[in-house]
């Protein structure tokens, strides 16, 4: 699915799946086995955010966008989680997500300047976690085990899931937060972004796609290729994974997903800007992850590419954001 070229020879090679799905959920292109279960790590918190929401987590905007995040640790993002937790009446140490310096090279560099060590709420996952907790304490149930499968957070999380992928989720594991994680498809998760990205009025849905839209940075970071993307794309909702995966959905209901197999962050922005290009996108953002300069000395002497030639056809007139 991508090459990287140096001087004109395909020095490394990432293999990947993809899918491509129609605003009905059907797939309209497909690589690789997209109806096998994978884990979508982190790609399956707005999926996630849908259930809590659908539980009652009462949160918009910033806030909302936040839940749906693997944020960089950045202080706005720290102030924004004590924020949820204020508003379920708990602090930080209810968070248990594992300790961890934030994602953000400057933010990760202060803390180590400030002498500060790995703590829950920098850690990438505390959005998604202070929101679970937050739902549970809205709905009164206990919050020391909202980590449990059982609890009832949990459960209607995993009902969402289902319901948005149209898949039985399969293979419930620990997620690297220690969150349950459960494993779809990809054409399933293609086919959750789209319907989210397509919806309309005051859902659960809408709102999630509202708060990624109008929120970014708060999604991932002020200098992560993810907000960049969604500041490009309008009407676009997107979220990254741990080993490169990547979800989005486009606001006339298709639906993207991808899986880098051999787990590479690397190859997983260009290849989803390639999937871009070729549905008719056309912007310096999507050009410039598209195909990343190889360097030599320095120098531009070749590109990392997506590879999509017998999956996608070329574009017609591009779409211009």
């Amino acid at each position: 699915m991508v090459e990287v070229v140096r001087n004109g020879f395909v020095e490394s090679v990432h293999h990947g799946r993809i899918a491509v799905t129609a605003p009905d959920g059907s797939l309209i292109a497909a690589a690789g086995a997209v109806d096998a279960p994978f884990f979508p790590r982190s790609a399956v918190k707005p999926l996630q955010a849908v259930g809590m929401v659908r539980l009652g987590l009462d949160l918009t905007g910033e806030l909302l966008a936040l839940v749906c995040a693997s944020h960089s640790g950045e202080a706005f993002h720290v102030e924004g989680i004590r924020a949820i937790l204020d508003r379920a009446g708990l602090g930080e140490e209810a968070l248990q997500t594992p300790p961890d310096l934030p994602v953000d090279e400057t933010a990760r560099q202060a803390a180590l300047a400030a002498g500060r060590p790995p703590q829950p709420i920098t850690m990438n996952c505390s959005g998604k976690h202070a929101g679970m907790l937050c739902t549970a304490a809205l709905n009164q149930w206990p919050t020391e085990d909202y980590r449990h499968p059982e609890h009832p957070v949990q459960q209607g999380i995993l009902a969402a899931i289902g319901d948005l992928t149209g898949d039985e989720p399969t293979a419930l594991a620990v997620d690297g937060c220690g969150a349950p994680l459960a494993a779809v498809t990809l054409a399933g998760v293609a086919r959750a972004f789209g319907r989210i990205a397509r919806a309309a009025g005051r859902t659960p849905e809408a709102r999630i796609a509202a708060a990624i839209r109008s929120h970014p940075d708060w999604v991932s970071g002020t200098r992560r290729d993810e907000s960049a993307l969604l500041r490009a794309v309008p009407g676009l909702v997107a979220k990254g994974g741990a080993e490169a995966v990547y979800a989005a959905g486009l606001p006339d209901g298709r639906g993207i997903a991808i899986k880098i197999m051999d787990g590479s962050q690397r190859a997983r922005p260009v290849l989803l800007a390639g999937i871009l290009r070729r549905l008719g996108f056309d912007h310096e953002t999507v050009r410039e992850q598209a195909a990343p300069p190889v360097l030599g000395h320095g120098t531009p002497v070749g590109e990392v590419r997506a590879v999509l030639d017998g999956v996608l056809p070329e574009p017609g007139l591009p779409s211009r954001p």
